[in-house]
């Protein structure tokens, strides 16, 4: 959803609230495509700081839908969490300040979508389990051991190996 932001900046030191959509469907990070499911009205708050900055707040909450790291069950993990960005539109910023991306902003005009996107990046877990004790899959027929055992066979170890073993067990301890 688009939100025009022209308004917001004439009248200084004025707070408009706003309640947007999320319209994507699908979260595309580069690796994967994660269906985007229970998604709430976002709710925004611009603020004129004066200096033709604008103080944009929001509180996300959805849940995407991602393959548990293990054993690749669907998961459902909920995200829900609070945006706060200063949006700079002077025309002439001084030479000593760096210029902050703006992506979420063109010309005068919000995109709300893009502007959580670049949010989720940084909330994405490093790893989703299922459950804390997922078993994962069987290296051998790909088998979901949560579901029970596979019937692989299990061979054993070479005992002339059992030297080395007890060198990384000693290392690990």
């Amino acid at each position: 959803m688009h939100i025009h932001l022209s308004d917001s900046l004439t009248h200084e030191q004025e707070t408009k609230d706003y309640t947007a959509e999320l319209e994507f469907d699908v979260f595309e990070n580069g690796v994967a495509d994660y269906p985007v499911i229970d998604k709430k009205p976002v709710k925004l708050r611009v603020t004129n700081t004066g200096d033709k900055k604008l103080l944009i707040e929001a509180d996300v909450s959805f849940a995407l839908v991602m393959p548990c790291d293990r054993c690749l069950e669907a998961v459902t993990v909920p995200f829900s969490f609070p945006i706060s960005r200063l949006a700079d539109f002077r025309e002439g910023k001084e030479e000593s300040e760096e210029p902050e991306e703006q992506p979420y902003i063109e010309g005068y005009t919000l995109d709300v979508d893009v502007l959580v996107r670049d949010e989720l990046f940084v909330h994405m877990p490093m790893k989703v389990l299922c459950r804390e004790d997922c078993k994962g899959i069987c290296n051998r027929c790909g088998a979901n051991l949560n579901h029970g055992v596979c019937g692989c066979e299990v061979t054993e170890q070479d005992p002339r190996m059992a030297v080395i073993r007890d060198i990384f067990r000693d290392a690990n301890q």
